[in-house]
């Protein structure tokens, strides 16, 4: 009976949390920033503990931290903003090479006129809707303040990390303790290695994506290396994004199928370093998690929690996977003393 009424609070206390998150998930971005950037900086902290006071740790790890964001913005904004001002001018000529080169060869292929009609009454509309977002008081505000509690929420956490983990060590159950101690350790290691590994995966990406198509000489080179690179954290999306939106800028650029095969050069030397050298090093298989279901979790994430739900899809996968690996263990030997 009391193994049953602790069930039960389990269980409630998880649907209140999971309706809390969903509920204040249109806050929760900049704590989550925050909270993984204090995770990703805590080990860096804990080293320099051994030598520094741990205040002044914290006070050199987060100037270090923050002044490299700031150095690297500072350092890709013009090049970004130049890019940006390229991509407005290269526009009208991928409109003109679609309506000229791709949209007569669809033509048999699928209803041309419907899609036209289609894009006439959602464009309108969505111009509204981006331009009222633009334009919206309320919506600036908001994204200082989420800028503004970044940093703060890093800091804080990042001071009293070691304190807070004790704080939740000691409310743990006695009985359970060191099977959710245990637990806690395996999330730990398989999510510092997934993203620690696979943030050094999407910057390379990005480098070598962004490199390679700017020295082929594509003017936006530069930003859809950046945005591959960082879409590269969904299966296959990235990718896709690289050889689709290179490939029609080259032929746009150009005017010639031959400057497409540069594109699918760079596209290669991405994915052999990415499959040969960046995934297996950096990442492994460590967050056991299959493409698809990957795919699955950030998208039922957005759809669920919005931009948070992004952020903590694959941290709250990982988690799930090292459950379902404890329950499988658990299960097996039951099994096997029960025979």
């Amino acid at each position: 009976m009391k193994q049953l009424s602790n069930q039960a609070l389990v269980i409630f206390f998880t649907v209140v949390a999971v309706y809390l998150l969903y509920s204040l998930s249109p806050i929760l971005t900049p704590f989550v920033f925050g909270a993984l950037l204090a995770y990703l900086a805590n080990p860096i902290v804990t080293h320099l503990d051994k030598h520094l006071p741990h205040i002044l740790s914290v006070f050199v790890v987060f100037l270090v931290l923050f002044s490299l964001l700031a150095l690297l913005g500072l350092i890709l904004s013009p090049l970004i903003e130049k890019q940006i001002r390229a991509l407005v001018d290269v526009i009208p000529q991928i409109v003109t090479w679609m309506q000229e080169t791709l949209i007569p060869w669809l033509q048999g292929m699928i209803d041309i006129d419907t899609i036209k009609s289609t894009l006439a009454s959602i464009l309108p509309k969505s111009g509204m809707i981006i331009s009222t977002v633009l334009q919206s008081s309320h919506a600036v505000i908001a994204w200082i303040i989420n800028l503004v509690l970044i940093p703060v929420v890093t800091f804080y956490l990042l001071r009293d990390w070691h304190s807070i983990l004790a704080n939740i060590r000691k409310v743990l159950p006695s009985a359970s303790k060191a099977t959710i101690i245990k637990l806690a350790n395996e999330c730990d290691e398989v999510l510092s290695a997934f993203f620690r590994g696979q943030l050094l995966v999407m910057l390379a990406l990005s480098l070598i994506y962004g490199i390679g198509l700017t020295l082929i000489g594509l003017k936006i080179g530069l930003v859809i290396g950046l945005l591959g690179g960082l879409l590269c954290i969904i299966p296959f999306l990235g990718s896709i994004f690289v050889v689709v939106t290179a490939s029609i800028t080259a032929l746009v650029q150009y005017g010639t199928w031959h400057a497409v095969l540069w594109v699918l050069a760079v596209y290669a030397v991405g994915q052999v370093t990415e499959s040969y050298v960046l995934t297996p090093y950096l990442i492994g298989q460590r967050i056991g998690l299959h493409p698809v279901a990957v795919i699955f979790a950030i998208m039922a994430g957005g759809t669920l929690f919005g931009f948070f739900g992004i952020l903590a899809a694959l941290p709250a996968a990982a988690v799930i996977v090292v459950l379902l690996r404890f329950l499988r263990s658990s299960l097996s030997t039951r099994t096997q003393t029960a025979s």
